[in-house]
């Protein structure tokens, strides 16, 4: 399952044309990370459904985005690794869910077992992130979350 998350995520990404290799498994997704996604990765995000106020507050900044693309460089491995992160999250959540609006709702939920905040603030950290994963696994598996 961990090897078709990656595998989902770096399509998201733009696959192959916007990471320059291919993504098998976890270990060449955490390499993208690690040699910095281009900015043109963030498209994906986009197009995933993640709004882009959400880029903004949980990957890159609008005006540090700007200079980036200015200066035609790259995301950080920090940048990239949060936006990594977060289609980690969204698409667990699609494959639990097997629909991509009802996760892309349940993300953005308040929830009160997270304290009053949605999945998506929580998973801003990779802790975070791996709480959010345990309570989709619960869900998958029919327990209560």
């Amino acid at each position: 399952m961990a090897t078709a998350i990656a595998e989902e995520v770096a399509r998201k990404l733009g696959g192959r044309a916007v990471l320059g290799s291919t993504v098998r498994s976890q270990a060449d997704l955490a390499r993208a990370v690690r040699n910095r996604l281009p900015l043109i990765a963030l498209k994906g995000l986009s197009q995933a459904g993640i709004s882009e106020q959400e880029i903004e507050t949980f990957v890159i900044p609008q005006r540090t985005r700007r200079h980036r693309a200015d200066k035609k460089q790259a995301l950080t491995v920090e940048e990239s690794d949060r936006a990594v992160r977060l289609l980690r999250i969204q698409t667990l959540a699609e494959d639990t869910f097997a629909d991509k609006d009802k996760a892309n709702r349940w993300l953005r939920r308040i929830l009160s077992e997270l304290g009053n905040e949605t999945p998506m603030l929580i998973a801003q950290t990779e802790a975070g992130a791996r709480v959010i994963e345990t309570i989709l696994g619960k869900i998958a598996w029919g327990a209560a979350a």
